[in-house]
């Protein structure tokens, strides 16, 4: 019997290994990739890009846990970033982010994630997208980021510092505490530079305030505002809630979430976002669903109690169908535009009149944010939004998915 030396063809897919950084930024984590590591088809929009990061990230995943990949089945760390240098001048690198839906084969990317911007800058030097004059031996380094999926400009004020053997390196350790975060860390600054598209309202539908008709549902008072993300303020008390709930209190009730999402997607047509209410289904990052109530005292998910002497008023927020655990950065930078407008319901459940900062409850605790807004021939624009977050490198090298998966 002749006996063959040939090697059997493979039956399985072998892995491919892709740089990759896996970092924290604000009360969110993401996968972060510099565009040109990135498989040549995943560096264009398309199938196989977003095929790609699904796999990265353990989408879809019908147990809602994301086991097999870099995601830990919370819409606070289903995400991927992409960054690579800029061509647009006084820019120091272009950012795109990704929002993966954890049990559907589906990346959103008609908005941007606030919390991860916060990460950007330090994430743009260390990968060496930022020109090395750019960056001081110490001090702050303003990194000038363009956020393409809004096409805005958001600047993130990074620490850094030289160390021992005389390399700039990013300053990640310090004593800011940002509530929804377990240890403290160095503060970084952002501020969001016109957060409001230049050829679109603030107000969408020209009112600060309009009745808001949901058939089956009700009558609601809402604030539609597009600063940061688009998102659809109620009041609180319209909805039967308190402003003070917790994840535990919204997420396990189906009938308030289905109630919450009708809401969502009337109020997307509203806005001139969806033709109609059956888009809402493949457009769940946009746009958001918040409800407002003056200050009053709670308990925060970490057990610690939040007195309404020390805040301006209470938001919760939902994120991808579930009640977001803090706050998402761009709805905060919504909340800063809307407060600082008088008139909104936000600016009234903060107590009206002229606010340039204000200080909400969420349910891991407080936020300040602060925000510039002016009307000009009738229009209110927002001309910058800024708040504190921090950011921190979790792990540096190579992330492995199969080679058949895109």
């Amino acid at each position: 019997m002749n006996q063959s030396n040939s090697t059997p063809k493979q039956s399985f897919a072998p892995q491919i290994s892709v740089p990759a950084t896996y970092m924290r930024g604000g009360t969110s984590k993401g996968t972060f990739f510099k565009l040109a590591d990135l498989p040549e088809r995943c560096q264009v929009a398309g199938k196989a890009r977003d095929h790609f990061l699904l796999r990265v990230v353990g989408s879809p995943d019908p147990y809602d846990k994301q086991i097999d990949g870099l995601g830990n089945g919370s819409s606070s760390t289903s995400k991927a970033v992409i960054l690579s240098p800029t061509d647009k001048a006084d820019h120091d690198v272009n950012y795109l982010f990704g929002q993966v839906n954890i049990a559907k084969p589906m990346i959103d990317w008609s908005g941007n994630c606030g919390n991860l911007t916060a990460a950007v800058g330090a994430c743009a030097i260390n990968m060496g997208l930022v020109a090395a004059d750019r960056i001081p031996a110490n001090g702050i380094c303003a990194v000038r980021i363009w956020q393409e999926n809004i096409g805005k400009t958001i600047i993130a004020h990074v620490p850094v510092y030289t160390d021992d053997n005389q390399k700039v390196q990013v300053q990640e350790t310090g004593d800011f505490v940002l509530d929804g975060v377990t240890f403290p860390a160095a503060e970084v600054k952002v501020e969001f530079i016109d957060p409001v598209d230049g050829d679109s309202a603030m107000f969408p539908t020209g009112n600060l305030v309009d009745k808001f008709d949901v058939p089956n549902i009700g009558s609601f008072d809402a604030t539609f505002i597009s600063a940061g993300i688009p998102t659809i303020f109620l009041k609180a008390d319209d909805l039967g809630l308190t402003g003070t709930e917790l994840q535990s209190d919204v997420n396990s009730d189906t009938n308030l979430l289905a109630k919450l999402e009708a809401i969502r997607a009337h109020g997307g047509v509203a806005m001139g976002l969806f033709k109609d209410i059956s888009e809402a289904q493949t457009r769940q990052h946009t746009p958001k669903l918040a409800w407002v109530a003056p200050s009053t005292s709670y308990m925060a998910s970490s057990g610690s109690s939040v007195s309404a002497d020390d805040i301006d008023l209470v938001v919760r927020a939902m994120s991808m169908g579930q009640l977001h655990h803090a706050m998402m950065g761009t709805a905060a930078v919504a909340i800063a535009a809307a407060a600082t407008t008088q008139g909104t319901l936000v600016n009234q459940a903060a107590g009206a009149g002229e606010l340039s900062e204000v200080r909400f409850g969420h349910p891991s605790g407080t936020l300040l944010v602060g925000g510039k807004t002016e009307q000009i021939d009738g229009c209110w624009q927002a001309k910058k939004v800024s708040m504190s977050r921090s950011a921190r490198r979790i792990m540096v090298g190579q992330v492995f998915v199969p080679a058949d998966s895109f």
